[in-house]
């Protein structure tokens, strides 16, 4: 009984901000400043979404931050799945040692390269571009990913792959057709952690991107802040419709996650 107390606990805490979140979207400016935060509002304004999309510039944000996304997750999952599979699979005396140099890049703080990148992209002409967010967003996802992946690979039976070489297969055939389906449940964790830290990135973006049209979905709420007013009703729908596909991507790939790939693969 108190497991389930606890974890109806859990779930409240979890769903909370989401639930007043969407209720604070639909409320006026009055019922927003007059304090109560806790009240349902006295007439729904689904307006605010419509001004999300439309004065927010929605869809052009939305077509940026899911770019460059969707190219860095390809990216990472290519790096690492590759990288875990020399780490783990290969006889090589420094298997471990590169291993160890992924992982000192997870101690890395983002904030102390902005500097440097800023640098380095001007002379390589390619700030305010999205290309100066894919590179340093691949850098910082990808030693996590790595460490993921290769945990997981390394238990993944060599018999399978001792199968594959009787029958001919070489280095890449074993990746792309053994090992990489059978790492389907990692590398979808990787996809979710990938997107969720990509999507919801600030300082790298309002670092090296200035232009308007190449801006992604964290700047949208300064469409609706003036020197004179703010719409926090507009915010709070603009919020609720950026943070739609992060759940939309998350229930769809969880269910991945818990399946026993390995064990299949191995009775096969």
């Amino acid at each position: 009984m108190a497991v389930f107390a606890l974890f109806g606990i859990l779930l409240v805490t979890q769903l909370y901000p989401l639930v007043w979140l969407l209720i604070y979207s639909l409320k006026t400016n009055e019922e927003i400043l007059s304090g109560s935060f806790f009240s349902l509002p006295a007439v729904w304004q689904w307006s605010n979404y419509s001004a999300a999309v439309d004065s927010g510039n929605y869809w052009k944000y939305l077509y940026n931050s899911g770019f460059v996304t969707i190219v860095t997750m390809l990216c990472i999952i290519l790096l690492a799945s590759l990288t875990a599979f020399a780490i783990t699979r290969f006889r090589w005396k420094y298997g471990q040692v590169v291993l160890l140099i992924f992982l000192l890049g997870m101690m890395i703080p983002l904030q102390s390269t902005l500097l440097p990148l800023m640098l380095i992209f001007k002379n390589i002409n390619i700030l305010n571009t999205h290309l100066s967010l894919i590179l340093p967003y691949i850098a910082f996802q990808t030693p996590i990913a790595v460490f993921i992946l290769s945990g997981f690979m390394r238990t993944i039976p060599t018999e399978i792959e001792e199968s594959a070489i009787v029958d001919g297969a070489g280095v890449f055939r074993i990746f792309g057709s053994i090992v990489l389906p059978v790492s389907i449940p990692p590398v979808m964790t990787v996809c979710i952690l990938a997107f969720i830290n990509v999507w919801n990135e600030y300082i790298l973006a309002a670092t090296f991107i200035s232009s308007e049209k190449l801006k992604t979905l964290p700047f949208g709420v300064y469409s609706f802040v003036s020197q004179y007013s703010v719409n926090y009703g507009a915010i709070g729908a603009f919020l609720v419709l950026g943070a739609l596909p992060v759940l939309v991507i998350y229930f769809l790939l969880a269910e991945k996650i818990t399946k026993g790939m390995v064990a299949g693969a191995v009775k096969g």
